[in-house]
């Protein structure tokens, strides 16, 4: 009887035991519960302190947490190109043909020259339409830019603009640095320069252009366009003459550009397009050493036009005459003559030109071009030694190696005529590839 009471004494102390230690489990367990709480709460509340002092130390951290990308639509364009090209006689300037340089001292004087400079790269930005009016942008550069070793390329800006568009309204504004309203065309040539100096003019300036159009019967298009362009000027012709600013900036107002042309079917259900264009500005000498000045004045009328023949085969052209126009590279580079005897004599000089070419397309991956161009300068407007006719013909193939790969091939003749003895000969011979993105 005492062993049974012992034994069962022994259960019950044991069972009060087990409620016991499950009751202290139960409270432990409740207290790690509410301390794991407690201390994810303070993990909350010490990451936001930790931002919001970021916020106010230095506001520019939210900036750097965001995208590198814009939020608008940027495209990425361009090419990579190696020009390789071999002259029997001295081109100007070597890399890209302008002129053939005078051959009265140095007759038939053979060059190479290879260059990636040509490489191109842009950015087309484009921003949502806003009640009717889109806004874009376009930047474009190369790398002829001067004053570095054929290595060392330097940075060219090409493009760089901004474009308010209304196409409803067939309406649209430009505002930067882009090409000229004058002369639009350019033919298709492996030689950087399609022809500049010989016959093409028209070039890339700051400007703001208006642009509108008009539509008659889906036949007919009209287009009307006019630009206030800076005047590109120069502050000194010779050692012995200076001036103290700016010639363009001197003459205190922009030049005027204006083109109107029309588009139709004339031969084909192709358009052909033919446009008039016309350039007017005024350049202003400042001459230090006579306390004097002297404007000179800068013109052009051009007539350019495309005209497609069939399917395959598209023909273009431009014609020009005026005076002073380096700057927008004709006259071969010359724009006013300067006699520094007493008294000092200073004349625009006027040159007349054009070039025309045809573009053959048989297959997609094969493109054929072929044409002339011509700029004639007045002789009796330069000194002896100077430049009086540059002429061009050309003809090179395209072919496309993949759709982004293509290789060029042209053979060019040119003859560069002076005034007094030296005129060069020089045929060309170049070869490119190119990549392009």
């Amino acid at each position: 009887m005492q062993k049974r009471m012992f034994l069962m004494a022994i259960v019950l102390v044991g069972t009060i035991a087990g409620f016991a230690q499950g009751a202290g489990m139960g409270d432990m367990a409740l207290e790690n519960t509410v301390l794991r709480q407690r201390l994810d709460q303070l993990d909350r509340e010490i990451q936001e302190l930790r931002e919001n002092s970021a916020l106010q130390s230095n506001s520019t951290v939210t900036q750097v947490r965001q995208p590198v990308w814009s939020k608008l639509d940027i495209q990425l364009y361009g090419y990579l190109k190696l020009d390789m090209a071999l002259d029997n006689s001295r081109i100007n300037t070597g890399n890209f043909a302008r002129w053939v340089d005078s051959e009265r001292y140095n007759d038939n004087d053979e060059q190479f020259n290879m260059t990636a400079n040509e490489t191109r790269l842009g950015f087309i930005i484009t921003g949502p339409k806003n009640n009717g009016l889109i806004t874009s942008g376009k930047v474009e550069i190369d790398f002829y830019g001067t004053g570095a070793a054929e290595n060392k390329a330097g940075i060219m800006m090409r493009h760089a603009f901004i474009k308010l568009d209304w196409p409803d309204y067939k309406f649209n504004i430009i505002a930067g640095q882009t090409s000229d309203v004058i002369s639009p065309l350019v033919p298709t040539t492996v030689n950087y320069t399609v022809c500049w100096w010989t016959g093409n003019i028209g070039y890339r300036r700051p400007q703001i252009r208006l642009t509108k159009e008009f539509s008659f019967n889906d036949d007919v298009d009209l287009k009307l366009e006019g630009a206030l362009a800076r005047t590109i000027g120069r502050e000194n012709f010779t050692s012995s003459v200076t001036w103290d600013t700016d010639s363009g900036e001197d003459a205190g107002f922009p030049t005027w550009q204006g083109r109107v042309s029309v588009s139709l079917p004339i031969l084909t259900d192709k358009k052909s397009t033919i446009g008039l264009s016309a350039h007017v500005g005024e350049e202003e000498y400042d001459i230090t050493q006579y306390g004097d000045h002297t404007d000179f004045e800068t013109w052009s009328v051009n007539l350019d036009v495309t005209q497609p023949i069939c399917d395959k085969l598209t023909l273009k052209g431009e014609l020009f005459t005026g005076e002073n126009l380096d700057s927008y590279l004709g006259g071969i580079g010359q724009g006013v003559n300067v006699d520094t005897t007493d008294p000092i004599y200073f004349e625009e000089i006027s040159s007349q030109g054009g070039w025309i070419a045809a573009s053959l397309e048989p297959c997609k991956n094969k493109n054929f071009n072929f044409g002339m161009a011509v700029d004639d300068v007045d002789r009796g407007e330069v000194n002896v030694g100077d430049r009086i006719l540059n002429r061009t013909v050309f003809g090179n193939v395209i072919c496309s190696l993949s759709p982004n790969t293509d290789i060029g091939l042209e053979l060019s003749h040119w003859r560069t005529e002076y005034h007094g003895p030296g005129d060069g000969d020089g045929v060309r011979a170049q070869v490119a590839l190119k990549y392009k993105f």
